[in-house]
This record gives C-alpha cells, structure tokens and sequence, in this order.
C-alpha cells in the first residue's frame, strides 16, 4: 500500500510522491530526492535536520515524543504544526496511527 505525500519546498514548489508504509516521512521525502531535506542523523531523532510543517492538521500520526518536542524546541522556525518527519511512520490505510491519505506537508527553513 501506498500513501500520496505532497512536499512544498522551502521555494514554494510542490510534487506529491508515493510513499510505501512501513517507510517514515523522511526517508520517503530523502528517496524522493529532495536534497533541502538534510536528515543529518538519518532518522535517530537527534538532529531536528527534517524539520517539516504538516500542512493538513497532521491528525493519524502519534503525538510527539518528549525528544522530539525537545529538539524542536531549538529551532527558531517551530510552529504548531511542526514534526520531525523521521518520527512520522507511515501505515497501510486502516491500519491506525500513520494511516494516511493525501498527506501535505512543507520543508522547514533551514536553521
């Protein structure tokens, strides 16, 4: 099963992807090949490099760990729209928490 996934660079430019579940939204955006998208520490939550602003609400996805809440507290662009995409994991449809359909979700300026 596959998720649709529109990506907004930080130019404003925009592709929708597919992405496989079991995949993260990081590392769908990084195989996309959307270099703005650093991923320094390749999804170990240590970095806040894949720092994006869910566009649609976000709901599907978990609520935010107390370490990813803590590395987004360091970045000046935080909204309340903001995650860490290497912490958003993507489901089958129907299958709970990451379940998506039609997910938009915008790059973060760079720090």
């Amino acid at each position: 099963m596959t998720t649709a996934i529109t990506v907004v660079t930080r130019d404003g430019e925009e592709r929708t992807i597919q992405a496989d579940a079991g995949l993260t939204v990081m590392e769908a955006i990084r195989d996309a090949g959307f270099d703005e998208l650093l991923a320094m520490c390749g999804g170990c939550c240590s970095c806040a490099t894949c720092h994006v602003y869910l566009e649609d609400g976000g709901g599907g996805f978990p609520p935010m760990s107390p370490d990813e809440d803590d590395l987004l507290d360091s970045s000046s662009h935080r909204a309340a729209s903001s995650r860490l995409s290497c912490q958003l994991r993507l489901h089958d449809a129907g299958a709970g928490a990451g379940a998506r359909s039609g997910l938009r979700v915008r790059i973060a300026p760079e720090e």
